[in-house]
């Protein structure tokens, strides 16, 4: 499934456990009003499904690419090239052959910093839950790494317009490492997603046609 690049983990996929400890809530004081906050966001789908409803760790961002879509889609979808254009992204294998498609699988790894665990690599596998060409990529599965283990559920978005595509992405993170310190997490995952979107505009725009 990225900005500081390293040691970084690209979100791609996965938060890093940084500080043990759950944060407290801080309660109002008795009396106090409760102003409304602002109307979440809607989740990011693709064919009706999205991201963990229940994580606590997650983040949106999205970027417009100057590329055709077909370029854009070839490259995000061509899971075993990443390591060619995601520097974070030290190995990536298909576990199925042809294009991909729900069903699909995919090991890949990435490097971690130092962290309160031994891990100093996380091994992921993913699986592609739903698919629209063109159109939307949704997988599931889990990072894991020596006394590191988090779910991820990650999807994307693409859309054609007049100034190239849009491409929005939505990834949450489950697991006592990342929950132990939310905002951590959380702050690791942006930098993750805000460079792999980086990454993917560089490369599809270096590739792309130069307009007349």
């Amino acid at each position: 499934m990225s900005a500081v690049r390293r040691p970084l983990v690209p979100a791609a996929l996965f938060a890093l456990p940084l500080v043990a400890g759950l944060l407290a809530a801080t309660a109002s004081p008795a009396g106090a009003a409760t102003l409304p906050g602002p109307r979440p966001t809607p989740s990011l789908t693709c064919r009706g499904a999205g991201v963990d409803p229940g994580a606590r760790v997650r983040y949106r961002a999205e970027i417009l690419i100057d590329a055709p879509l077909d370029t854009v889609w070839k490259l995000q979808t061509d899971v075993e090239r990443w390591p060619s254009w995601q520097a974070p992204v030290t190995t990536a294998e298909r576990l199925d052959r042809g294009p991909l498609r729900p069903g699909s699988a995919f090991r890949w790894s990435v490097p971690v910093p130092p962290n309160p665990t031994p891990a100093t690599r996380l091994e992921i596998t993913s699986t592609v839950e739903q698919l629209r060409r063109h159109s939307c990529l949704r997988w599931t599965g889990p990072a894991t790494g020596e006394g590191l283990h988090i779910d991820g559920v990650h999807v994307w978005n693409f859309t054609r317009t007049p100034h190239g595509v849009r491409v929005t992405t939505e990834e949450t993170h489950t697991g006592p490492q990342v929950d132990a310190d939310v905002p951590a997490a959380t702050a690791v995952l942006r930098q993750g997603l805000e460079g792999w979107l980086k990454d993917l505009k560089t490369t599809a725009e270096s590739r792309a046609p130069q307009r007349p």
